[in-house]
Order: C-alpha cells, then sequence, then structure tokens
C-alpha cells in the first residue's frame, strides 16, 4: 500500500477543512475551544451529556456542515503506547468504514506531544487501512467494497521525517496478519515455504531449506516426528539471513510454524481445532520481524528460523508412549501430540543456537496456559536472563504491545523427569505448562546462549487490539522491531 503523505507545521484552517471529507481531531486536555469545529463539539457533548474530558476515554464522532466527518479524540501524557493506539483506532474506525481516498489528521498540544501523536495517529491509520486477504465472491466483495487510502495529511506538525520506519513496521505487520489469515488449503508447509523464498529473493536474504530428508539425515527426531505425520512429507525448517555491513549485533529469530494443527492422535475437538491454521502465526511474526529489520537497515545480523510443518492424524503420525532423540542427541518421551510446538522448536532451536548469536527470540502460538494466565488481551514471555525479562516488558510497552514477563525456575524441570527417556516432552498435569514448555525448550539451546521465548495468546482477539482493529492483529511484530533496538542500543 502506497499513501502519499502531506506534513504542515500549521493546524488546517476552517477552508482547508472544508474541503476534507474525513478528520481526525487529535486533541490535548487544554484545546477544548481551540479548534474550528469547537461549537459543534460542545452541542454534541451538551446533548449526550458528557464532558469533554471524557474524550480521553470514548471518542466522538461528528458528521460536518460541508457532508463531510471528523472524529475527536484527546490524549493525554499519561497514556501508554497501547492506550493511545487503542483511543486513535476507536477514534479512526468511523472514519475508515467508510473507505475514504484521503484523510486529515489535526494535532494538538506541545511539540512533543504533536510529535509523538502525529506519528502514532499515522500509524494507526495505515496499518488499518492496508488490505487483507478475502475470499468472498465477487458479488459480496462489491458488497464490502474496499477503496484503497491514497493520501493523509498531517496538520499541527511537520516532521524531519517521511515516517519511513513506519511504512516498514506497516508493511510487516501487514504480511504477519495476511500469512496468518489465509486458510489451510492456500499454506500448506510446501506453498508457505514457497512464498518464503520468493521473499527472500525480493529482499536479498540468503536462503536454505532443511526438507524432511535432510532432516532425518541430521538427526534432527524431535521435528521429523511431528511432520511425518503429513502427506506429503512437505515440512522443513527454513533458514534466511539479513546482515547490514557493519552489525552491531547478531540475532537469531525462531518462529513456529504450524500451518494446521489437528492435534494429532491426541485429536482436538471441534471447538479447539477451529482456526487452527493460525497455529503457523509465529514464523509469521519471526518473518515480518526480519523484513522490518531488513527495510529498516537496521544495524545487525538476524538469522531467521522458520520450523514449516503441519501436525496430521495419521498411519505413520506420532504416538504417545514414542520415544524419539532430538539434534542434540536428547531422547524425548511423547505424553500428548497436541505439544507439537515445543517438538519442532527444539530441533529448531539446537539448529540456531550452534551458530552462537548474541541471543535468540522466539515466537510461538505454544500453550493453552498462557492464554489463561494473561487471556487474549496481552502475551507473555520468559527469557533465561533476567536481563532480557526487563528489556522485553519495556520494548512492549514502546511497542503498544502489551507483554508479561513470567519466571523460568529449574525446579518445573523435575516434572518433566522420564522413567524411559532422558526427558518427557509434556506433563498431563497441566500446572503451568507454559513454564513447563519453556524448561523443555532450553533444553535444546547449546552454547550457554541468551534467549527469549515468547508466548503469543493475544494474536487474535474479536474487535482488534490496540492499534489494530481487526480481529488477527499481528501482535509481535513491533514488540520484536523495539526488542532488536534496544539489543542494538546496548
Amino acid at each position: 500500500m502506497s499513501v502519499k503523505l502531506s506534513q504542515f507545521a500549521e493546524l488546517s484552517d476552517e477552508k482547508t477543512l472544508s474541503s476534507q471529507k474525513h478528520s481526525l481531531f487529535v486533541l490535548d486536555e487544554a484545546a477544548e475551544n481551540k479548534h474550528v469545529f469547537s461549537d459543534l463539539l460542545q452541542s454534541k457533548l451538551k446533548r449526550s451529556q458528557t464532558e469533554y474530558k471524557s474524550l480521553n476515554k470514548t471518542p466522538v464522532t461528528l458528521d460536518l456542515p460541508n457532508g463531510g466527518m471528523a472524529s475527536f479524540v484527546v490524549l493525554t501524557g499519561k497514556l501508554t503506547v497501547f492506550q493511545k493506539h487503542t483511543l486513535l483506532r476507536k477514534a479512526m474506525k468511523p472514519l475508515l468504514d467508510e473507505n475514504p481516498e484521503s484523510l486529515a489528521i489535526n494535532v494538538y498540544g506541545s511539540e512533543v506531544e504533536r510529535e509523538a501523536n502525529a506519528g502514532a495517529a499515522y500509524y494507526v491509520a495505515t496499518v488499518n487501512a492496508a488490505e487483507l486477504p478475502s475470499r468472498k465472491s465477487a458479488k459480496n466483495k462489491q458488497d464490502n467494497k474496499h477503496t484503497p487510502l491514497k493520501e493523509i495529511s498531517i496538520y499541527g506538525y511537520k516532521a524531519a521525517h517521511d515516517y519511513a520506519e513506519v511504512n516498514a513496521r506497516v508493511a510487516a505487520n501487514t504480511l504477519c496478519r495476511s500469512l496468518t489469515m489465509l486458510p489451510p488449503n492456500e499454506l500448506t508447509p510446501a506453498i508457505y515455504r514457497e512464498k518464503v523464498k520468493q521473499l527472500a529473493k525480493q529482499h536479498g536474504w540468503a536462503h536454505e531449506e532443511f526438507d524432511m530428508s535432510a532432516l532425518r539425515q541430521l538427526g534432527a527426531g524431535a521435528f521429523y516426528a511431528v511432520g511425518q505425520g503429513s502427506e506429503p512429507l512437505d515440512a522443513a525448517i527454513v533458514h534466511l539471513t539479513y546482515s547490514h555491513q557493519k552489525p552491531k549485533k547478531h540475532i537469531a529469530l525462531v518462529g513456529k510454524g504450524i500451518c494446521f494443527d489437528t492435534g494429532g492422535h491426541n485429536l482436538k475437538p471441534a471447538k479447539y481445532m477451529q482456526g487452527m491454521h493460525e497455529d503457523m502465526n509465529g514464523s509469521a511474526v519471526a518473518l515480518s520481524v526480519l523484513q522490518a529489520a531488513t527495510e529498516m537497515k537496521l544495524e545487525v545480523k538476524i538469522d531467521c528460523w522458520l520450523a514449516i510443518a503441519q501436525n496430521h492424524i495419521g498411519p505413520l503420525a506420532y504416538k504417545q508412549n514414542d520415544v524419539v532423540t532430538a539434534l542434540n542427541g536428547m531422547s524425548i518421551e511423547i505424553v500428548h501430540t497436541d505439544a507439537e510446538g515445543r517438538m519442532v522448536l527444539a530441533d529448531t532451536l539446537t539448529m540456531a543456537s550452534r551458530q552462537k548469536p548474541d541471543i535468540i527470540l522466539d515466537y510461538a502460538t505454544l500453550t493453552g496456559s498462557m492464554a489463561v494466565a494473561v487471556g487474549d488481551r496481552m502475551s507473555g514471555i520468559i527469557a533465561n536472563r533476567p536481563e532480557l525479562s526487563c528489556m522485553a516488558v519495556g520494548a512492549g510497552a514502546a511497542a503498544g504491545e502489551r507483554i508479561v514477563a513470567f519466571p523460568n525456575e529449574e525446579d518445573f524441570d523435575s516434572d518433566l523427569d522420564s522413567d524411559i527417556a532422558d526427558i518427557k516432552q509434556c506433563t498431563l498435569e497441566g500446572g503451568g505448562d507454559h513454564i513447563h514448555a519453556t524448561r523443555f525448550m532450553g533444553k535444546f539451546i547449546e552454547n550457554d546462549v541468551a534467549w527469549c521465548h515468547a508466548d503469543l495468546s493475544s494474536t487474535n482477539r474479536k474487535g482488534g487490539l490496540g492499534a489494530v482493529q481487526s480481529d488477527v492483529n499481528g501482535f509481535g511484530v513491533g514488540f520484536g522491531v523495539e526488542m532488536i533496538k534496544a539489543l542494538i542500543r546496548q
């Protein structure tokens, strides 16, 4: 999506606004009577028996005398980035629902507030104007016709840049959502691998694949156990590399890419199998963070590892009580076939750690227990270094994607003791499976590499989340980019 951006240091006057059909007013606490539609807004507030200060919780939309529409929201300095994004999304929605070709954004307040709010409003507008996959028929598409947003004008603040980094984040978020939303018959492992190959060619990434045959020869039995139940055997670990000319950090991104998860022999009931084409979201996040870092030309080397497979049921599918040997030589007792994510990630983490990066960041829609712990409004991380936990929470706050840090305590290891193998894959008793999964995966990281695991419980929330109004929201892309920036600053 290409949007023409115009920026003006001065606020728009009444003549300029009369030509605008869709306008957003981002106000501060002192701007109650400083804009050209003050009287109209006051009349609306009086009629609805609300006060101006309530606009910092509930935006208001007005129909204008020229036939246009204006939306008003108050952003205060006390609000977090997530809160600002949420309010801007709510204020922007009625405007974008009309599929405008142009949008005027008017920002008020101090210079610092106008700078922050102009960038945030631009991001919220462009990320929600992006076109996402739809398989509606031509007739139904006509009923819900999408007109691309072609132009955004920002009044009240003129940045010294053109928001190129914001555009890169929007493109990355859109890539993540688009891949995640594709139906499973349109994103099999084979199709996904081809899409990744084309992206690698487009962005100049080094690209290699370890298919099932190669993984079997390498001894990657944890990944192979999951992939062997599918026909055809099109699962693979895909490795991509981007490097700045003078990288300040070497980072590995790892993503769980289960294109469809039936649960295997421990078959999911229909209610919980619905939506399991989204179980590849972690890989979409990792891939999208890689794209954003590339387009932003961040001073870093990134190795991106995508564990792409499906978890199917069939005569060759792995089953409870199987014992398999992972790439690092550890034997694993299978306890539940629906704990396939930690299996494919185990060997992938070993491969990533053998290159001795400064840090591994992995993303996965991994456990139901994380969703129980924090719900679908935020996601949890667990790290093997306390300082990484603090950094991740800060990066999430900066991105407007809320992160909660959980402990990584070794006494959970005793729950994974096996009578027949080196380790159990999981337990059947529950009791903090998000921590059990992390303790399990940590056994497969070699060379004592620093590692932060993100269990993405908030990738799909009805009605949107933070800046993004689609249910599938691309959570983790902004957090990942901010995490890399923080690591570069170290």
